[in-house]
């Protein structure tokens, strides 16, 4: 590297070919590389290299558009930089790339090229003394070097005048005091232009600038132009350190042999920007004390990361989510409780209980402003209306409304979030949900959260007793944020099927809400209000083209369909539509035919002509459009022998009707049951068949021969059609004993009556739940008359007036009761059964 002329480069190079910017003698740049030439350069040059001769390579810049870049070696450039690789790091992220820390040395000339693969090697031809950058600055150019000498002094000037206009208390300032007292004036130019706002195309001309006068001429405009700018800057506001940082950049560790300063590349400057906005944005997002240190902290590491660390992209989207948060952004409440009910009652017919709840929070919020949001669980089978009635308490209180579906969900960390230690890390649904609303009192509506699952990663439904506690939630910690969150203002509302499924503890943080399902007065008027007018806007249709009478309305719900909500009648409804704009489409235009007959061609008509409008959806409309009815509501056709009987049961769906069937043929006494029962329902049918032996001689039951034991020399069969369904609970008892009775009596029960009810072995009947559901169920079927157990009357509040002027009820305490209203003209005991004796307290 030494001979007669002082310090020289290495004739032979290997060549760095570089999109990112421009390397200028004097100034140190960090560069990315990963184009695979550029890979085994490092891999084979940089990293196996022993001697000092090794770490210099030569940087030129490609000009090609990265985009359409190919592996095609592009034309090169023919003045580059030699410099000294300081620093080689390499990391797999995003991809595998190695990031240089280049110094300048001096220009070259590309001679010739030797090789391009696996790495570009080129005979160069050195252009810059080397010395110059040891000389001390009062060796260099003078003034009285003629037009250079004036050059260097007008630059120096300019330079000086640009120090005396920035705050020396700046480290960056600083240094760059140092530089221009310190380095020669032939070295100014190309120091300078990398250290200011300047493009690279900018620093190219530099770079192709060989003589010093021409490079000076080429530098010395820039200076100006960021004179002028900073001038104007200081016009528009107060000079501040980030308005001095805008001007010189900062690349940490540049490293020149002798001395240490700082440069910088336009990437980066503009990255200096964007910390500064992101900081500005930290201060201004009113955040706890907490968060606001621990976003500080991150913001402090941020500033010392380069941008190549995979750990700065996690930690700018970190502050970027801290900042989107809404701290303390909140929608204010629309506390007029008169337009509230207008309002729930034109969005949704019935639901009186959950209107009533959320009229009571509105008079509440009025005299107490801090209320903490209430957290509700509504329970119902599908199709009532649960999530849309959630929409719409959200649009009464004038909140934003956000709803996350919980159906399926296995994994906590969809509720908490994951901790930032993990790749691909994000927050729970719960903050993100809060940043894409962007206030902190939405509603949330946490939608099927009977059906959360339990995996290896943990349970989601104990993460949300944390969210759902009124008493904890105010510090909700989500593990990517490791902060507290204060959910205390969010109205969450819960929605389920059944509360079967949900943990107890996760229940007992809840307020449950009974969303029983619609009648057929109900029905009819939800479809009048709602259904219809939605379908006909969906199809196209208007009401002159379109009328569906209500007496058909009421035979699509009674005898096509078959469910507690409305989305079935809905979308029979939507076939009704679809066929009606058939015809209307149809209608628009009627074409004209021509048949050949003997005598010669007659034009006719289409048999299709346009119908008469509005079209009217009568029962022989019906029929053509949905097909034949699939439920009849006569249930009596089932009664015709002995061993028949209806019970009521309750599922997730609704109220269900169920029939009990029973035969008996010789055999051994032993008991079949079929059906697809639970344990409780077999235990159900023991305690039947048990209670019915013991008193057999009271009721007069026998067996097939008369025999007084019913089970003497017989088998029983119990079915509970259908066979596909799982059945399971206690209340069919006192239907089991109902249709023994009638199976060992032959007798038939009467048809217009179902039951329910739990039973002992004493005769009692206890009191079971879903009253409402199940009597419904009856209600659609044509039942007249219900038994419910005795202590279940305070249930028939909930019904509809209507419901209960139209159906019988018989509450029964005991057994005795329940037969007696279940046969027509009663269920006779033996005369010589004598009534139990009254007792009659001593005290």
């Amino acid at each position: 590297m030494t001979s007669g002329g002082g310090i020289q480069i290495p004739s032979r190079l290997p060549l760095l070919l570089t999109h990112e910017g421009v390397l200028l003698p004097g100034s140190t740049v960090r560069f990315s590389v990963d184009s695979a030439r550029n890979m085994h350069l490092v891999s084979q040059r940089l990293l196996k290299g022993t001697s000092l001769k090794s770490t210099i390579i030569g940087v030129i810049p490609n000009t090609r558009d990265p985009e359409h870049d190919t592996d095609d070696l592009p034309t090169l450039h023919k003045i580059g930089t030699a410099g000294i690789a300081v620093q080689v790091v390499g990391s797999n992220w995003p991809k595998p790339h190695y990031t240089l820390l280049i110094t300048g040395l001096c220009r070259f000339r590309v001679s010739s090229l030797l090789k391009e693969r696996p790495f570009v090697l080129a005979e160069v031809e050195q252009l810059d003394k080397l010395e110059q950058y040891t000389t001390p600055a009062t060796e260099g150019i003078t003034a009285g070097d003629g037009e250079l000498g004036e050059l260097s002094q007008k630059f120096y000037q300019a330079a000086v005048q640009l120090l005396g206009m920035l705050d020396m208390s700046v480290p960056v300032v600083a240094k760059f005091r140092r530089l221009l007292d310190s380095l020669p004036r032939e070295t100014l130019p190309d120091v300078v232009a990398s250290m200011i706002r300047t493009s690279n195309k900018e620093k190219l001309q530099v770079l192709d600038a060989l003589s010093l006068e021409e490079r000076f001429k080429k530098a010395l405009p820039m200076l100006t132009r960021q004179i002028e700018g900073l001038k104007l800057l200081q016009k528009t506001r107060k000079t501040s350190p980030d308005n001095e940082k805008r001007v010189l950049s900062v690349r940490k560790g540049g490293v020149f042999p002798g001395r240490q300063f700082n440069l910088d590349e336009e990437d980066e400057d503009e990255d200096g920007d964007d910390t500064a906005v992101l900081e500005r944005k930290v201060h201004g997002a009113n955040m706890p004390e907490a968060a606001l240190r621990v976003c500080l902290k991150e913001l402090k590491r941020l500033k010392k990361m380069p941008q190549s660390m995979p750990e700065y992209a996690l930690t700018r989207n970190y502050l970027d989510l801290m900042v989107e948060l809404p701290w303390s952004k909140s929608t204010k409440d629309c506390l007029d409780i008169r337009a509230a009910r207008t309002l729930l009652d034109n969005d949704h017919y019935a639901m009186d209980k959950l209107k009533r709840r959320v009229l009571e929070y509105l008079a509440v919020r009025q005299l107490k402003t801090s209320l903490k949001g209430p957290i509700l669980c509504f329970v119902g089978p599908p199709g009532v209306g649960k999530t849309s009635v959630g929409r719409s308490i959200a649009r009464t209180l004038g909140r934003e409304f956000h709803r996350i579906a919980l159906g399926g969900v296995c994994d906590q960390s969809d509720i908490r979030g994951h901790r930032r230690t993990y790749v691909g890390s994000m927050p729970g649904r719960i903050i993100n949900g809060l940043k894409t609303v962007g206030v902190n009192n939405p509603v949330f509506l946490l939608d099927e959260v009977d059906k959360l699952g339990k995996s290896l990663q943990g349970d989601p439904a104990a993460a949300l007793l944390e969210v759902l506690d009124p008493e904890q939630n105010h510090s909700f910690t989500d593990h990517y944020l490791n902060v507290a969150f204060d959910l205390s203002q969010v109205l969450f509302i819960a929605t389920a099927n059944t509360t079967a499924t949900i943990p107890p503890a996760l229940l007992d943080r809840m307020e449950v809400l009974q969303v029983p399902g619609y009648t057929q007065e109900e029905k009819v008027e939800i479809a009048h209000r709602h259904l219809i007018p939605n379908q006909l806007e969906q199809h196209g249709l208007t009401p002159q083209q379109l009328h569906i009478p209500q007496d058909t309305t009421q035979d699509i719900i009674s005898r096509y369909t078959r469910e507690a909500g409305v989305r079935s009648l809905e979308r029979k409804i939507g076939a009704i539509c679809r066929a009606v704009a058939v015809k209307v489409a149809e209608s628009h235009r009627v074409p004209k035919t021509e048949t050949l007959i003997p005598d010669g061609p007659v034009e006719q008509r289409d048999k299709t002509a346009p119908p008469e409008m509005p079209i009217v959806i009568d029962h022989i409309a019906l029929k053509d459009i949905l097909g034949p009815p699939l439920f009849e509501m006569e249930v009596s056709e089932r009664f015709t022998l002995p061993g028949v009987a209806l019970g009521l049961a309750w599922t997730p769906l609704g109220g269900e009707i169920m029939f009990v069937e029973a035969s008996r043929m010789e055999g051994e006494g032993q008991l079949t049951l079929t059906g697809q029962l639970g344990d409780v329902m077999k235990e159900s049918a023991h305690l039947a068949i048990s209670w019915l032996r013991t008193n057999a001689k009271t009721y007069q039951l026998t067996n097939m021969v008369g025999a007084p034991d019913p089970l003497e020399g017989t088998d029983i069969h119990l079915h509970f059609p259908a066979g596909a369904v799982t059945k399971d609970g206690p209340s069919a008892g006192v239907t089991i004993v109902t249709c023994l009775a009638s199976l060992f009596s032959g007798r038939l029960v009467r048809s217009d009556i179902a039951m329910t009810g739990e039973i002992t072995l004493r005769g009692l009947v206890l009191p079971v739940g879903g009253i409402k559901d199940k009597v419904l169920a009856a209600y659609r079927a044509g039942v007249k008359c219900v038994i419910l157990p005795k202590r279940n009357e305070k249930d028939l509040e909930e019904l509809p007036a209507n419901i209960r002027a139209d159906l019988d009820f018989v509450t029964a305490g005991n057994l005795d009761e329940v037969l007696n209203a279940a046969f027509d003209g009663g269920f006779q005991r033996t005369a010589s059964t004598r009534a139990p004796p009254q007792l009659t307290s001593k005290l």
